[in-house]
């Protein structure tokens, strides 16, 4: 049976709980579910699906026992497995003050997006297929990679931090 990860839009412990969570994914049948870390993650078993049936599945699962609509992202594990052996970062020499970063798509641009671009210390540094590869320095306030990466692809998305990509393509 595929192993996927469900990569939800916004979620934090302040607005969904992760045994909450677990048990929206058990109730819908998938298996072996699990969550990682406590920032909408869930890894799950389930029959062979198109991520859209996947995506449409998990959103359905939650809005009714958490009371919102919570935005879904679902890719193969395998995908974030090839993702991290390509180790697509290397070529860019980010020093080590650089936050890497992955934003999720559901669909690959429509358009052709010019590259690299950079904001306020943000940078949009490659897309591949359905995935964006971004680094930004921390800084207290109003985090400015997120302000670039909705301004170019719009709010139906979410990003991950590379540690975090690697724990969901190993969990």
């Amino acid at each position: 049976m595929p192993r996927y990860v469900a990569l939800l839009r916004g979620v934090s412990p302040l607005n969904a709980k992760m045994p909450e969570l677990k048990r929206c994914f058990e109730q819908a049948g998938f298996r072996n579910v699990t969550t990682v870390l406590a920032s909408g993650n869930v890894v799950f078993d389930a029959r062979a699906a198109t991520e859209s049936a996947l995506e449409r599945k998990c959103e359905a699962a939650m809005r009714a026992p958490l009371k919102q609509g919570i935005h879904t992202i679902v890719r193969a594990q395998t995908a974030l497995q090839e993702l991290i052996e390509a180790d697509p970062f290397a070529k860019f020499r980010l020093s080590g003050n650089f936050k890497r970063i992955v934003t999720f798509l559901r669909d690959a641009p429509a358009t052709k997006i010019t590259l690299p671009m950079e904001q306020d210390g943000a940078r949009i540094l490659a897309i591949r297929g359905r995935d964006v590869l971004g680094a930004y320095v921390p800084s207290p306030g109003d985090p400015a990679f997120m302000r670039l990466i909705e301004k170019t692809f719009g709010k139906s998305v979410t990003t991950r931090t590379w540690d975090t990509v690697k724990k969901c393509a190993d969990a």
